[in-house]
């Protein structure tokens, strides 16, 4: 019996202006934390509430675009719980939806200790995969890991040096 590995392949992008507002569909508000991670395992486990709903998320901790994926809908008030009772520090974010030529980029606008810092993400079928690159989205960032939500829970944008807003690197 073949089974089916979860693969995430996402780009993530800076975003540059307010030109993409007028284009949101829909935006939700979100909280979430982390349960486990590096480098103390190979993955980072996370719970999501997202407006009424509520995921724990399995992420390998690999650097890049694609990834190791599983996400499993828990209920909302155990989510509530462990954010509480067990999550680290909590990332919360508006995460607003744009469609663009047939492809929905996430944009999260993050908020508390993060404020200021936004978001597109963009998830693919393929590597590969030509997408759309309408003028509000900036340097691509998908490498770096300081950019990951794991990341930004435990070292928030509000905290980060001027080389580090900056800086190509993954360092």
């Amino acid at each position: 019996m073949q089974t089916h590995m979860p693969i995430e392949i996402e780009r993530k992008f800076l975003v540059v202006g307010d030109a993409w507002r007028e284009k949101v569909s829909r935006s939700e508000r979100m909280m979430q934390g982390y349960l486990a991670g590096p480098p103390a395992a190979r993955c980072s486990v996370r719970v999501r509430i997202g407006g009424a709903a509520a995921f724990l998320n399995i992420k390998s901790a690999t650097p890049g675009v694609q990834r190791d994926e599983y996400e499993y809908a828990i209920p909302t008030e155990d989510a509530q719980r462990l954010l509480r009772t067990l999550a680290g520090d909590v990332v919360e974010k508006v995460r607003h939806y744009v469609e663009v030529d047939g492809h929905t980029f996430e944009i999260d606008e993050f908020a508390g200790d993060n404020a200021g810092l936004i978001v597109a993400e963009l998830e693919l079928d393929r590597v590969d995969e030509p997408f759309p690159r309408p003028g509000w989205l900036g340097r691509e960032v998908s490498e770096l890991v300081r950019y990951y939500n794991l990341h930004l829970a435990a070292h928030p944008y509000s905290r980060w040096s001027d080389e580090e807003r900056n800086a190509d690197d993954a360092h």
